[in-house]
């Protein structure tokens, strides 16, 4: 008896490892749409929904919302942003949420499904910036890259931690 209980809880434990990938509703999102290509056509684009990620660069909470500033990446199979591809630009991310900045700090992993809306200018540096942004739906916070198979958060229509 023991050792079906033993093997019962292993599989319930993995089981619940693998469900912490998010789910993103792809069923709008055209993954042609990318940071770069709104900016050659951002008034076309506004309000159709976008699938991005990549590396926060900056995040800033305002008096209702957050801001994040992201370099963004290919995603792969499972939503991830891919490091080792090259990066596809910038973008901001406006979350009606409060997010964490500790828990949401710069070189952490995210991908973003959410709304875009019109391009915001700013700077890098000393030189001006027009970043594409989204109104996030979802946030999904990943782990570091050494451990790929689970994420930390998933913020969405409802929250998991």
């Amino acid at each position: 008896m023991p050792v079906k209980k033993l093997i019962i809880t292993t599989i319930l434990v993995l089981l619940t490892g693998c469900a912490s990938t998010p789910i993103f509703d792809t069923s709008e999102v055209n993954p042609a749409l990318t940071p770069k290509l709104i900016l050659e056509a951002p008034v076309a684009n506004l309000g159709r929904t976008a699938l991005w990620g990549g590396t926060i660069l900056d995040i800033k909470n305002l008096k209702n919302s957050t801001r994040i500033e992201i370099l963004a990446y290919p995603l792969d199979s499972i939503q991830r942003p891919d490091l080792d591809d090259k990066p596809i630009g910038r973008f901001i991310v406006h979350n009606e949420a409060f997010l964490d900045p500790v828990s949401f700090s710069q070189g952490q992993s995210i991908s973003v499904l959410g709304k875009i809306a019109e391009s915001q200018g700013a700077s890098i540096g000393e030189s001006s910036y027009n970043y594409p942004v989204i109104h996030a739906q979802q946030v999904h916070l990943w782990l570091k890259k050494k451990n790929q198979t689970q994420s930390n958060f998933t913020f969405g229509f409802g929250f998991s931690l």
